[in-house]
């Protein structure tokens, strides 16, 4: 009963948190709050749009890195594509990959909405196979898709990479889950996600750090 108590009292602390960051943050745009609303009313499991402070977050890099190319992996229903191409500089691109041909539609609506998303191109299909048809570098690569690929899609787009370019990987802390030694031999996410964290964390050729940001945000750096 104790320990329940515990894990109670740590949800709600949580969830403070979570609204005294919100508070002390810049506020959500009204165009993305549309799309928070779209996204829980049409799609199937809206929790895997990054929603509000990681939003923020990724317009923030995007603001600090100043990139001419971004690229990201997995687009869902656009709330994270929106969130970079809002800050990117005159000129600048940013390429998204999704999977999922029955998003198309919804996924062109939200960028039709608002006039920066004209600066995204959506690319539908498997990214292993559309990211060797796009050329050229990438100053920045946002990985928020299927998590037993994580290995690969580093693999191809290091490479894509100048020096001091960045990728952040999506849900690497996989909501605790990375934390068990002998994970299910069934639960392929959870293995891959922590054979991805240890790989990059032994990876000469990267600098990393991993933010406790929801589901954990992993920082990597190109050396």
């Amino acid at each position: 009963m104790a320990l329940k108590q515990a894990y109670r009292l740590s949800d709600e602390a949580d969830r403070l948190i979570d609204e005294y960051i919100a508070a002390h943050s810049d506020p959500e745009p009204d165009y993305l709050r549309r799309v928070t609303r779209e996204t829980a009313l049409h799609v199937i499991n809206p929790r895997m749009m990054s929603g509000h402070i990681q939003g923020r977050i990724l317009c923030m890099f995007v603001s600090m890195l100043r990139p001419q190319r971004v690229l990201e992996i997995g687009t869902f229903s656009g709330y994270s594509a929106l969130s970079m191409a809002e800050a990117l500089p005159d000129g600048a691109e940013l390429h998204t990959i999704e999977i999922d041909d029955e998003m198309e539609d919804f996924i062109r609506a939200q960028f039709a909405s608002v006039p920066h998303g004209s600066r995204i191109t959506l690319h539908i299909g498997d990214a292993l196979e559309v990211i060797p048809r796009l050329g050229g570098q990438f100053d920045l690569v946002f990985i928020d898709a299927d998590k037993r690929l994580y290995d690969s899609y580093f693999d191809l787009v290091l490479p894509l990479l100048p020096p001091g370019g960045i990728i952040l990987a999506d849900n690497t802390l996989w909501d605790g889950k990375v934390l068990l030694d002998n994970p299910p031999s069934g639960d392929h996410q959870t293995l891959a996600i922590k054979a991805f964290n240890d790989r990059v964390a032994a990876d000469p050729r990267v600098s990393r750090v991993i933010l406790p940001l929801r589901d954990g945000l992993t920082i990597i750096r190109k050396l």
